[in-house]
């Protein structure tokens, strides 16, 4: 715990809440008053002020901390701003974050390094959903202390019991959120009331003003120096062909040299041989260090591995449960494969159910069927590798992760690990006698996925059925998976949501690597519209064994052949969810083949795509 007498370190707080409480505003003024701001600095904003505001001495207290042209321009935060200031008492970095929703992401990444949060209440609008969203994010993000400052007092006379209902609905919401103090402070950000000076204007509050809380309040160190050692390898350290060191960062704990260790996730032992920083080479390291360690054993450990002590393990599993923070305009749907970073290990990972989302204004749980932007849910996550991690509640830095579009490199969400999942503990990939390249020496061709894809009444089936009809005459051993034969069976539980459509694709996709297991050339003729699950099922083969074939035809020809009556429903509103009508279709961006239905008949086509297999090796004569 923090050392609660005169120099009680660094705190990391954090200002948030909804759009116009003041936060900007509030800080400005702290820094003022409190005398940090510099005589040259206070000049230029009292010059940007003029015409601005009617606060005291004509200053725009928010303009010390608004920093981008856009926000200033716009009169809001939009960026979390970052300043570290310091009084007598302590040292502080202070980030405000933005209000708007949109900007959540934003407040998220802010909280993930704060201890405290100032969370700000417009006394005039009482608790918002926004305020409750961010009290919400704060708590996921391992957030325990919050000071809940109850601004504008002055627009509503300083009244009393404005202030005790505000703080009685606010302990009540948070009741079930996990923060260990909760102190409200009733203040006006623009006055100055209760912020550095105890106000005169409201006689019956008798606790501490903000700038007196934020210097005495006792938070956790944050340092994780008693916590177990986690030592994260950024990188190979290889300057030479005589050394070779593991460069990261001590998250937690400490570690000494001649000390044992273990690597994870592989759970191998080793002892350090060496600690070296750049000023040379020292005996032991604590968390925060950043150094370099060399191992005594040739130990195959590499970037994005876990060092700790003997008997104290981190989890390893692929499967976990998880708080999940999304942060796209695109919603999450199970069964989509994206990217995920822990640390400094990438790999690939699969939302594979959606067990619950969070009623930020009931923090009532939810069923839906997918995550949409700032929502918060609770989901089970499968990765295609074991990982070491905590649980985020013991330790943020091996307890978090982030969710990475495989397309994009957007960051579309947040995770904080809860447990891992013990399900599939007893499974083993069993070895099997016959191999998958045996069977296709048999066959005497190269298993492959043809995936035929285009809106609906494109042409795939009946071009999918005329290859299929060639390869079978030239000999070769061939299966066809079609869009409504499967759904006949295999998937007759799924709909046509783009949740359902992503279920339907990963299924197919598994079914078809495990006939190319057997030898087989696979032909999947479906709509497959989401770029994702077709790349996703790319994945899943080796390279050069998945073909996408983009039967490329205008949605007016496929509407004016319109085989199966299918958009005739759609357009009069009988049928939901229909691709190229009211649900979209991501066409291929590079396929292997593209067929222009309109330049060529379905037979012609059929013997491009045979002649394309057997330049590649795949059928031959």
């Amino acid at each position: 715990m923090t050392d609660t007498g005169t120099g009680r370190g660094l705190l990391r707080f954090l200002t948030c809440g909804s759009v116009d409480d003041g936060k900007s505003t509030l800080i400005g003024r702290l820094l003022h008053d409190a005398g940090l701001v510099p005589d040259d600095l206070l000049e230029q904003v009292r010059r940007d002020s003029r015409g601005r505001t009617e606060q005291e001495g004509g200053i725009d207290f928010s303009l010390l901390v608004d920093g981008l042209e856009a926000e200033r321009e716009q009169g809001i935060t939009i960026d979390v701003a970052h300043r570290y200031f310091a009084t007598a008492r302590r040292s502080f970095i202070v980030a405000d974050a933005p209000g708007h929703e949109q900007y959540t992401r934003n407040m998220a990444t802010a909280a993930s390094t704060a201890s405290l949060a100032v969370l700000l209440v417009d006394a005039r609008k009482g608790l918002l959903t926004q305020t409750r969203r961010h009290a919400i994010v704060a708590s996921l993000m391992g957030i325990r202390h919050v000071a809940l400052a109850v601004n504008k007092m002055d627009l509503l006379e300083n009244g009393e019991a404005v202030f005790a209902a505000i703080r009685q609905d606010f302990t009540a919401f948070a009741a079930a959120l996990k923060f260990r103090s909760v102190t409200a402070i009733p203040l006006s950000a623009r006055r100055g009331d209760n912020v550095v000076q105890r106000s005169a204007a409201m006689p019956w509050y008798d606790g501490p003003v903000l700038l007196e809380h934020l210097e005495t309040v006792t938070v956790e160190d944050g340092t994780g120096q008693d916590g177990p050692l986690r030592f994260l390898v950024e990188w190979v350290n290889r300057p030479g062909p005589d050394f070779r060191g593991l460069s990261g960062t001590v998250l937690s704990g400490g570690m000494e040299a001649g000390g044992a260790v273990t690597v994870w996730p592989s759970g191998r032992p080793a002892r350090i041989a060496r600690i070296v920083t750049f000023d040379g080479e020292v005996a032991r390291a604590r968390a925060g260090d950043a150094v370099t360690v060399t191992l005594e054993e040739a130990v195959d450990a590499g970037r994005g591995d876990l060092l700790s002590g003997p008997g104290d393990a981190p989890e390893v599993a692929d499967q976990f449960a998880a708080d999940l923070l999304w942060m796209a305009e695109e919603p999450l749907m199970p069964g989509r494969s994206y990217l995920l970073r822990a640390g400094a290990r990438w790999v690939p990972a699969t939302v594979t159910a959606l067990r619950h989302t969070l009623n930020v204004e009931t923090l009532e749980h939810g069923a839906a069927a997918v995550l949409g932007l700032n929502a918060v849910g609770l989901c089970n996550l499968s990765t295609a590798a074991p990982l070491a991690f905590d649980a985020y509640e013991a330790n943020r830095h091996t307890g978090s992760f982030i969710l990475v579009d495989r397309f994009s490199n957007r960051t579309v969400g947040a995770g904080m690990i809860r447990h891992p999942l013990r399900r599939a503990t007893n499974l083993h990939r069993q070895e099997l006698a016959v191999s998958a390249e045996e069977r296709a020496a048999v066959k005497r061709q190269r298993p492959a996925v043809l995936w035929f894809t285009g809106l609906s009444g494109s042409g795939k089936s009946t071009i999918a059925n005329r290859v299929e009809r060639r390869l079978h005459a030239l000999g070769h051993h061939t299966m066809m998976l079609d869009g409504d034969n499967v759904r006949l069976g295999l998937n007759r539980d799924l709909g046509f949501t783009d949740a359902d459509r992503v279920e339907n694709i990963r299924r197919v996709g598994e079914v078809a690597k495990l006939m190319t297991e057997a030898g087989l050339i696979v032909l999947c003729a479906f709509i497959a519209p989401f770029r994702a699950e077709r790349e996703a099922v790319r994945a899943l083969l080796p390279d050069g064994a998945f073909l996408e074939v983009f039967v490329d035809t205008p949605l007016e020809e496929c509407m004016r052949r319109d085989p199966k009556g299918l958009y005739a429903k759609a357009r009069a509103g009988a049928l939901r969810n229909f691709t190229g009508v009211d649900s979209p279709y991501e066409a291929p961006e590079a396929p292997e083949l593209r067929l222009d239905t309109a330049a060529a008949d379905a037979d012609a086509l059929a013997e491009r795509v045979v002649e394309a297999l057997r330049l590649r090796g795949i059928a031959g004569t």
